[in-house]
């Protein structure tokens, strides 16, 4: 049987459901410039351009997008590919994978230029892997066939935590490499729309009628 008791209980429950959002873990995926940008907030972006493309740099490297700072690692360190006047970030060894972490202020999203090179840091066409972990639990992992601009981006309802990246064929002289990097902070959670707010008091006029029905006459 059910009481007012509880059907009230019941009531304020679905009501603080409706004016509370969900705290799950959730990463977006966005795969152009354009729709990343929109859904993020003070974005700051590495384009590597102080980066050797002639010696080898040791791992783990610390850098900066803007306002943020990161680290990325990397098994036998780091190596500039394509030109001087404009290099990436990629590997000493086509066995290795790049893990960004420590991304400071709590930063929610990360996203970039993802794609192979040859030896010589030239674009190879190949398929790549990134995985982005969040502070919350969430994964979230995918795989395509790189061009030279590929673009893919993670937004998370919590800070990233690390996001690994490398190709899907160690051993071939095809080696990981990434270009303007960014780093940014997702969006506020919108407001609530106006059929939300109406369930909600519609939902708390229903509570007063029946705790006005229960009081002793």
């Amino acid at each position: 049987m059910t009481s007012r008791t509880s059907l009230c209980g019941r009531l304020t429950l679905a009501c603080l459901v409706i004016a509370s959002p969900a705290a799950h873990a959730d990463i977006t995926v966005f795969t152009s410039p354009a729709t990343f940008l929109a859904a993020v907030t003070a974005p700051g972006v590495d384009t590597f351009s102080d980066f050797s493309t002639t010696t080898v740099t040791s791992s783990p490297i610390a850098r900066a997008a803007g306002p943020y700072t990161y680290s990325a690692s990397s098994g036998t360190g780091f190596f500039g590919a394509g030109t001087v006047a404009n290099p990436a970030l990629s590997t000493n060894s086509d066995f290795d994978a790049i893990t960004f972490f420590n991304l400071s202020g709590g930063a929610s999203a990360i996203g970039g230029n993802f794609f192979g090179t040859d030896l010589q840091g030239n674009f190879v066409a190949s398929a790549v892997i990134l995985t982005a972990t969040d502070t919350l639990g969430a994964i979230s992992t995918q795989t395509f066939v790189a061009t030279p601009t590929s673009f893919i981006g993670f937004v998370s309802t919590g800070g990233i935590a690390t996001l690994v990246f490398s190709t899907t064929m160690p051993g071939n002289f095809v080696f990981p490499a990434v270009d303007n990097l960014t780093i940014a902070m997702a969006q506020a959670a919108p407001i609530p729309e106006p059929q939300t707010w109406s369930l909600l008091f519609a939902g708390l006029a229903v509570i007063g009628f029946f705790a006005r029905k229960s009081r002793p006459r």
